[in-house]
């Protein structure tokens, strides 16, 4: 494939966790390092494309020709993703959580009882509400980390969230998964599938776009 397979093309990609906070000092969140998204995002510009990368809380370096926007939680998350719209294809990398607080302390909350109980409130689904949008990408890719049943629960999100492609990984492995710089994935696609790695994510990050781009030429 070549360098310049997405020359012209508007990528929106978003990656990392998001952080759901308690109270000034303790939040929810997960072991996203957002270096999946990352390398995806450099590939890309690398190929031609002209990339937006929407990055939850992460330590790392924003690659040669991204334009970044940083958040936290998920709504800031949704927010900075559909702004980003219209594009040719959004990859929603980020491990969003699922839920937050349904209120947010203002002061640090006090080591009282033996006991402490949270409310919280589902978060938007970003990916299902950009497949949906008005201003809907031609291309529109998830991510499923799951733990077990992967072909299952992956296919399930592509057709519920009405996505084109699904990048799926089993994470609690040694060696792959959220903090590790190595991954392996399978791609599903209504009717067809393709497997990735295991490999450096920066590796898996061109052949996922061999893919995309493949697509979008098609689409």
């Amino acid at each position: 494939m070549s360098a310049a397979s997405l020359q012209g093309l508007r990528l929106l990609i978003s990656a990392g966790p998001t952080y759901e906070d308690i109270d000034p000092v303790r939040f929810i969140g997960n072991r996203s390092s957002g270096k999946m998204g990352f390398a995806i995002a450099e590939a890309a510009a690398r190929r031609g494309a002209q990339v937006r990368l929407v990055a939850g809380p992460v330590s790392l370096p924003t690659p040669a020709g991204v334009a970044r926007t940083d958040v936290r939680s998920a709504a800031q998350m949704r927010e900075a993703v559909l702004a980003g719209l219209p594009v040719d294809a959004y990859i929603g990398a980020a491990a969003v959580a699922d839920y937050t607080p349904a209120q947010v302390a203002p002061g640090k909350i006090k080591k009282n009882e033996a006991r402490f109980a949270l409310e919280l409130v589902r978060t938007p689904d970003i990916l299902a509400e950009v497949a949906v949008h008005a201003a809907r990408p031609r291309l529109v890719v998830g991510f499923a980390a799951e733990t077990d049943d992967v072909e299952r629960y992956a296919r399930g999100k592509l057709e519920k969230k009405k996505l084109d492609l699904i990048a799926a990984n089993r994470v609690g492995v040694p060696g792959s998964g959220f903090e590790s710089d190595d991954n392996a994935l399978t791609v599903y696609w209504a009717g067809g599938e393709r497997a990735l790695g295991p490999a450096p994510k920066t590796r898996l990050a061109d052949e996922l776009l061999d893919l995309i781009a493949q697509r979008l030429r098609t689409a």
